[in-house]
C-alpha cells in the first residue's frame, strides 16, 4: 500500500516530500514513553519545514521542563492533553539570557516558548511557565557578571522581564486557545512583529508583571483571564509599523495586586477594549503614555471603549466612546477579520488574496537598501568608487552590488552607516515604509556590535586589519557612531520610531563610549591634554594610521569629542574636567595671526597650492601636535616629521587639510554655553 502511495505521488510530481505533506501527520508526547517522543522539542525536530496541511504534536499530560523552539517550520499544531495538566516550564530571567555574549545578542531564546520565521502555528491547552520569579520570589536579587557587558555586574530582579513566550518576525497567523501563561515578571506574552504580526487568543489566561501581555502589529483576545502583579500596568500595544494596527480585548477580565494600573504605551498604538470587566482593586488610571516613550506623535492617542464596568463602580474614561475611533465601528463590527482589517479571518482560516498596496518609496533610500552589507553597515566606497546615492543604478549595478552584500567594507568612516541610519530613519517617517526603518534598526545594530569591549569603535567592522581595528575619532568616525547611538537611546526626533528594544542596549553604549573617551585623553607631564586621531585598542596610548598620520595630538578630533562631551545632559566631575582641559589645551597651542589660503600656481604638480600666510585677526590650529611638545607637525607620505607646512609634498599640502579654524565655534560660542549651563545647574543643587 505504502508503494502503491508512493508511485501515485511520483504521477503526481509530489515525490519523497509530498508524502510527507499530503499525509496531515500527527505525533505524540509523553514523559513516560508512551509517545513517539518524551520532549516537545524533539517531537518538533522530527518535523519537515514545510507542508500543505497543519502538522499536530499532541502532547500528553505532563511537566515538560525544557524551552522549546519553532523555528522556520510552518503549519504546527500544539495541542495539549489539558490546559492544567501540559505544564512546559523553565526558569529564564531575561537580563541574564542578554548577558551572553553570543546567545544574548537579541530575545531568541529567551523565552520558554520561542517562534520565528513559522507563521500558521496554533497552540491550544497547554500552559506555559517562565518560573524565574517564582523561584527567586521574596529572595535577593541576585548580580551577576556580564559577559556582554564586562565590569558591569548585572542585577536580576525576580520580577524583571521574564518571557513565556516570546514570537519573532516571521512568525504571523498564530492562534491561541484555551492556554495559560504565566510568570512574576513583564513581557510574559511577548508576540513581537511589528509591520507583519496577526495574533489571536481565546479563553487564555495570562499572568505576569509590567507590561505582561504586550503585543505589536495586530493582536486580538477574547474571553481571556489577565492577572497583574505590577502596579504599573498589564497591557501595551505597539502600532507604530502601521496605522491599522490595533489590539482588541473583547469580553476579557482584568484582576491583581492591589492598584495595578490597566495598561500604557510607548509609541503609536491603538487600543479597543470592549465589554470588559475589571477588578475594584484596579487603579483609577486610564491607559497611559509612558514618559520614556516617544508616544503618540503621528497619528494621537487611539484608547476607545466600549461596555466596561468595574466592580464598585466605573471609572469615568470608561465611558464609551467607541464613536470616536475613525470609521465609528460599532461593538457588533469588531471581530477577528475586522481587527485584522481582511487580512487574516482566524475563524475561517481564510487570508486576503489582494496584495497589499505598494509601498511609498524614497530613491535614495532605496539605493541604501541595496548597498547595506550583511553585517547591518555601509561601505564608504566599493573599491576606489565612493558610494554616491544621486547617481542612478542600472539593473546589473544593482543586481552585482546586491551579489555583493557579503564583501568585508562596512565602515563607520567618512559618515558611512551613520548617514544611511539617519536617512533611512527620515524616510520611514516620511513613507511608512517599513522596510527603511527594519534597515536602520540593521544599522544600528551593526554600531552595537562592532563596539570594542573598552567602549571604542574601530574604522571598519569586521575588518581590523591594519590600523583598521583601532579606536578611531578620525574624522569624527567614532564620535558620529554615538551621537547616533544617543539619539536611539534619547529616542530623540525621528529615532523615537525604532525598535524600543533597541533603547537600552543603545544607552549602555553610549555610556561605555564616554569611559573609553575619558581613558584615551592624552596625559603630558601628567596634565590632560586633548585626544588623537587614533588609540591603541588595549592600552588607549595614541598610534598611527597611514603614514601621513602619526601619534598625534589632533586640532581638529579633539573638538569633535568635546562637543559629543558637552551634549551628555548630566557631566559627571570627570567629564567637566575633561572638557576643561580639552578647552585649555586648544587655547594654549591656537596660531594667531595666521590663515591658511589656497593659490593657483602652475609650477606645482596640482596646478594650485595650500599655504599658511600671516593675516591680524585670524586662528589657525595645525591638525597635529607633538605629544610631548606641542609644537604643530606636518607629514607627508614619506612619515617624516616637519616643521613647515611647505616642506611636504604639493600632493599631500592640496590633498589633506593640516591646518585649519576647527576650534573657533567651540571656544567662542558653544563653551561659554556649557560653562554657564552646568554652573546654573550646580547652584541649583
Amino acid at each position: 500500500m505504502k508503494t502503491t502511495m508512493q508511485l501515485l505521488l511520483l504521477l503526481l510530481g509530489l515525490g519523497k516530500v509530498g508524502l510527507s505533506t499530503v499525509c496531515a501527520q500527527q505525533v505524540t508526547v509523553a514523559t513516560d514513553g508512551s509517545g513517539q517522543f518524551r520532549t516537545i522539542q524533539a517531537a518538533l525536530n522530527s518535523l519537515p519545514a514545510e507542508a500543505v496541511k497543519p502538522r499536530t504534536v499532541y502532547i500528553k499530560n505532563g511537566v515538560y521542563n525544557e524551552k522549546v523552539f519553532i523555528d522556520g517550520k510552518a503549519n504546527i499544531v500544539l495541542r495539549g492533553q489539558s490546559e492544567k495538566g501540559v505544564i512546559l516550564t523553565f526558569s529564564q530571567a531575561r537580563d541574564a539570557w542578554r548577558c551572553d555574549p553570543v546567545a544574548g545578542q537579541d530575545d531568541w531564546g529567551v523565552a520558554v516558548l520561542n517562534l520565528r520565521n513559522s507563521p500558521d502555528v496554533t497552540l491550544e491547552k497547554l500552559t506555559v511557565i517562565n518560573s524565574y520569579g517564582f523561584e527567586h520570589q521574596n529572595k535577593p536579587e541576585v548580580i551577576i557578571n556580564c559577559p556582554a557587558e564586562p565590569g558591569k555586574p548585572k542585577t536580576i530582579s525576580p520580577t524583571g522581564h521574564q518571557m513565556a513566550m516570546r514570537t519573532m518576525p516571521g512568525a504571523t497567523r498564530i492562534i491561541v486557545r484555551s492556554c495559560t501563561f504565566r510568570s512574576l515578571g513583564g513581557d510574559t506574552v511577548s508576540p513581537w512583529d511589528t509591520e507583519a504580526g496577526l495574533y489571536y487568543f481565546k479563553d487564555c489566561t495570562m499572568e505576569g508583571a509590567v507590561d505582561f501581555y504586550c503585543p505589536r502589529g495586530w493582536a486580538y483576545a477574547e474571553n481571556c483571564l489577565f492577572v497583574c502583579h505590577n502596579l504599573n500596568a498589564a497591557i501595551w500595544h505597539d502600532g507604530s509599523g502601521n496605522k491599522d494596527s490595533k489590539t482588541v480585548l473583547k469580553n476579557c477580565r482584568f484582576v491583581g495586586d492591589d492598584n495595578f494600573k490597566l495598561g500604557r504605551f510607548h509609541r503609536e498604538a491603538q487600543f479597543y477594549l470592549i465589554g470588559c470587566q475589571f477588578a475594584k482593586n484596579m487603579a483609577d488610571a486610564d491607559i497611559y503614555w509612558a514618559e520614556s516613550g516617544p508616544g503618540a506623535k503621528q497619528w494621537g492617542r487611539r484608547v476607545y471603549y466600549a461596555d466596561c464596568h468595574r466592580q464598585g463602580g466605573d471609572y469615568a474614561w470608561m465611558r464609551s466612546n467607541l464613536a470616536t475611533a475613525e470609521g465609528g465601528p460599532t461593538v457588533a463590527r469588531i471581530t477577528p477579520a475586522w481587527t485584522f482589517g481582511g487580512r487574516w479571518n482566524p475563524l475561517t482560516g481564510q487570508r486576503s488574496t489582494t496584495p497589499p498596496p505598494p509601498a511609498v518609496q524614497d530613491t535614495i533610500a532605496e539605493k541604501m537598501l541595496v548597498f547595506q552589507r550583511s553585517v547591518g553597515g555601509w561601505p564608504k566606497a566599493v573599491g576606489e568608487v565612493k558610494v554616491n546615492y544621486d547617481h542612478r543604478l542600472s539593473t546589473v549595478q544593482r543586481a552585482s552590488t546586491l551579489d555583493d552584500r557579503n564583501r568585508n567594507d562596512a565602515t563607520i568612516d567618512n559618515n558611512a552607516t551613520t548617514r544611511e541610519i539617519t536617512y533611512l530613519v527620515q524616510a520611514f517617517r516620511r513613507t511608512n515604509n517599513p522596510a527603511y526603518r527594519q534597515a536602520a534598526e540593521r544599522g544600528v545594530r551593526y554600531l552595537l556590535t562592532m563596539q570594542m569591549r573598552s567602549g571604542g569603535f574601530p574604522q571598519f567592522y569586521p575588518d581590523s586589519s591594519s590600523y583598521r581595528g583601532q579606536i578611531t575619532y578620525n574624522d569624527d568616525a567614532m564620535v558620529r557612531a554615538l551621537r547616533t547611538l544617543k539619539a536611539v537611546s534619547e529616542q530623540k526626533d525621528d529615532f523615537a520610531l525604532l525598535d524600543w528594544s533597541l533603547v537600552g542596549p543603545a544607552k549602555d553604549a553610549v555610556a561605555r563610549g564616554v569611559q573609553c573617551i575619558l581613558k584615551t585623553q592624552y596625559v603630558q607631564r601628567g596634565k590632560l591634554t586633548a585626544w588623537c586621531a587614533q588609540h591603541d585598542r588595549r592600552t588607549f596610548l595614541p598610534t598611527k594610521a597611514r603614514a601621513f598620520e602619526l601619534a598625534a595630538l589632533s586640532g581638529d578630533e579633539t573638538v569633535g569629542i568635546t562637543e559629543f562631551l558637552m551634549s551628555l545632559d548630566k557631566p559627571t566631575p570627570e567629564v567637566k574636567r575633561a572638557v576643561e582641559a580639552a578647552v585649555s589645551w586648544l587655547n594654549e597651542v591656537k596660531m594667531p595671526g595666521l590663515s591658511m589660503r589656497e593659490i593657483k600656481d602652475l609650477s606645482q604638480p596640482s596646478g594650485r597650492d595650500r599655504v599658511i600666510v600671516p593675516e591680524v585677526g585670524s586662528t589657525l590650529w595645525a591638525r597635529f601636535y607633538d605629544l610631548e611638545t606641542n609644537q604643530p607637525i606636518y607629514v607627508g607620505r614619506d612619515g617624516l616629521k616637519r616643521t613647515k607646512l611647505a616642506e611636504i609634498e604639493n600632493e599631500r599640502r592640496v590633498g589633506y587639510v593640516y591646518a585649519s579654524t576647527w576650534p573657533a565655534k567651540l571656544l567662542a560660542t558653544n563653551y561659554p554655553k556649557w560653562q554657564a549651563r552646568v554652573n546654573g545647574e550646580a547652584s541649583q543643587k
